[in-house]
């Protein structure tokens, strides 16, 4: 068994004690806290989610503000997607590059006014970032970390959960809306928003000191649907092809080459970081693209610390950058960031840990759509 050191680099969540309470059994890192990726039984978490509803800790999962006269102009800047139309109460999701167009982050953004806006940050520190962009421009904004922490809610059932609790008012949200309100006296924000894609919510904590109150209140409102506890789903999320930053990117990787040319706007005023750059790769295509692989073996494997070589005729064309069982499809998976000539279809073999599996390339994700 393994101890968490305590240190002033390693923030608590305010749902800590709650997820020590329903007997959490491990923790990854993500911005500086502690993630819960596990109660001890991960076949019976994972059904939860796809049939039921799951409450997850995802405190990690921090905000930066940017709040001011120009914020608006910061967050066009940081972001290579026109958010010029977004309305108040209403969230985009974005790709966060750097000067060489580079994903460095793909935040929610929301829009809580004119003059402030969130970053719903995934793993990496977008406020030194942000401060950065701000100082160089000369820009009148104000960019620190709220005390905000979500608490999602996921699953086919997770909207009559956060119904009961907060009104029907919630089953009108389009997806990354949000409204602002209170519950007992706690200031929160719902969204509907999350990271699986069996529908559900994260309620944005805005009192930190109150996230035992604020867990116990769904927990009591999910014991008619069999609410439990759960976390970022590794196989939910590969199955349904969702990306993980940082995991499934390099330093090298660009939003084209993921799946998210969608959600990347050409149009974009010249002074948008990476937008130069977005063009210039646009315009000659990527190198590099996103497929699933799906291995041969029927056993089931653990996750890598690392990527996994893929072959194709003894050549190598990329990488597997993921690998989970899938309890579904009863097979092993993975996504496949490789040559653009690799299509579809292809058979390959991954140089695994212990010797070589072979497989074949699909397009993702690999259920749903």
């Amino acid at each position: 068994m393994f101890a968490i050191f305590p240190s002033a680099r390693l923030r608590p969540s305010p749902f800590f004690q709650s997820t020590v309470d329903e007997g959490v059994t491990s923790f990854t890192t993500y911005n500086h806290m502690l993630m819960p990726t596990g109660y001890g039984k991960p076949e019976e978490e994972y059904w939860r989610i796809i049939n039921g509803v799951s409450m997850w800790d995802v405190a990690c999962e921090r905000q930066v503000q940017l709040k001011g006269p120009d914020a608006a102009l910061l967050a066009q800047m940081l972001c290579p997607r026109d958010l010029g139309k977004c309305k108040e109460g209403q969230g985009k999701y974005v790709a966060i590059c750097n000067h060489a167009g580079t994903i460095i982050n793909d935040p929610i953004v929301l829009k809580r006014d004119d003059n402030t806006w969130w970053l719903s940050i995934a793993d990496s520190n977008i406020l030194f970032w942000a401060r950065a962009i701000a100082a160089e421009r000369g820009l009148d904004v104000a960019i620190t970390e709220p005390d905000v922490s979500p608490l999602a809610v996921q699953g086919p059932k997770a909207e009559d959960v956060v119904a009961s609790i907060f009104g029907d008012r919630v089953r009108t949200l389009k997806y990354f809306w949000f409204l602002e309100t209170e519950i007992n006296g706690i200031p929160v924000a719902v969204a509907r928003s999350g990271w699986s894609k069996q529908g559900g919510f994260e309620i944005y904590l805005m009192d930190g000191s109150r996230g035992a109150e604020l867990w116990n209140i769904v927990k009591d409102a999910g014991q008619p649907f069999d609410i439990g506890p759960g976390n970022p789903n590794a196989c939910e999320r590969v199955e349904s092809g969702l990306i993980s930053w940082g995991g499934d990117t390099d330093d090298e990787t660009n939003p084209f080459e993921i799946r998210m040319e969608k959600y990347v706007d050409l149009h974009v005023p010249d002074d948008t970081v990476g937008i130069t750059a977005l063009r210039k790769i646009h315009a000659e295509g990527p190198k590099r693209h996103q497929l699933g692989v799906v291995l041969d073996d029927d056993k089931p494997t653990i996750p890598a610390f690392h990527w996994f070589d893929i072959n194709k005729d003894g050549t190598k064309i990329g990488s597997q950058t993921n690998i989970i069982w899938s309890w579904r499809m009863k097979k092993n998976i993975g996504f496949a960031l490789v040559s653009v000539s690799a299509k579809p279809g292809d058979r390959v073999e991954v140089m695994r840990d212990g010797g070589v599996t072979s497989g074949v390339l699909c397009d993702l994700p690999f259920i749903g759509s």
